[in-house]
């Protein structure tokens, strides 16, 4: 991806946020320049990877498998002076985008339409060798209602309602082509990209980044180190 369409997109995310009247801390508003001068106090973003993150799945094709989301809040299951056990996230998703299939091995966590369009949920269960299970129903939790659905069956959230998701359940997210841009929070257990992913088909995490202008704000994966 290039640095202006990462840079258009976190704007773009900003206008949303306000849109809906969601306000941010202020390390989310850090500069660059900023960062360099931010000293140890900011290690916990630092170490646990808060901040601005713009994913095309390292598959080039941002507009049609891409996410923006801000990592809020998060402990670190590696490093025990971190005891949070819950992270929070709030996203950014287009019309025609897709968050690709997939589970965790691990964590649960509660995805909340905060408001915009529709999303297009569609779960499975995981089979012993973490495939598809086409044959067996789904579990669906939504809003504090139980109930059964058909493997792959199409489960709509409209803006307030949210979607249990626990571990083994893949699942897969689009914003329907005629809706808007969605605002998505999630709510969720300790939060471990690196290593409770399982992607259906293989993909990547951060995108390539082709430097054509300078960075709005930087990626939770681009802080420079604590000035002493």
């Amino acid at each position: 991806m290039k640095r202006s369409e990462i840079n258009a997109i976190i704007k773009r995310f900003e206008k949303l946020l306000e849109e809906h009247c969601f306000e941010l801390p202020d390390f989310l508003k850090f500069t660059p320049e900023e960062w360099k001068e931010k000293g140890h106090e900011y290690d916990e973003i630092r170490d646990n990877m808060l901040g601005w993150d713009v994913t095309d799945y390292g598959m080039g094709d941002y507009a049609h498998l891409g996410l923006a989301l801000i990592t809020l809040r998060n402990g670190n299951v590696h490093r025990e002076e971190y005891t949070k056990t819950y992270a929070e996230k709030i996203m950014m998703c287009d019309p025609g985008q897709v968050s690709p299939m997939h589970f965790h091995w691990n964590k649960m966590e509660d995805i909340i339409n905060r408001g915009g369009g529709d999303i297009r949920f569609t779960l499975y269960n995981a089979t012993r060798d973490e495939q598809l299970d086409k044959e067996n129903d789904v579990l669906i939790c939504q809003d504090g209602r139980r109930y059964m659905a058909k493997p792959g069956e199409p489960i709509i959230l409209k803006p307030g309602q949210s979607l249990s998701l626990y571990p083994y359940y893949y699942h897969e997210f689009i914003i329907p082509e005629d809706s808007s841009s969605v605002l998505i929070g999630e709510v969720s257990m300790c939060n471990d990209d690196n290593t409770d992913n399982r992607f259906l088909n293989p993909l990547g995490r951060f995108p390539v980044i082709e430097e054509d202008e300078p960075p709005y704000r930087l990626l939770c994966n681009e802080y420079p180190a604590a000035k002493d």
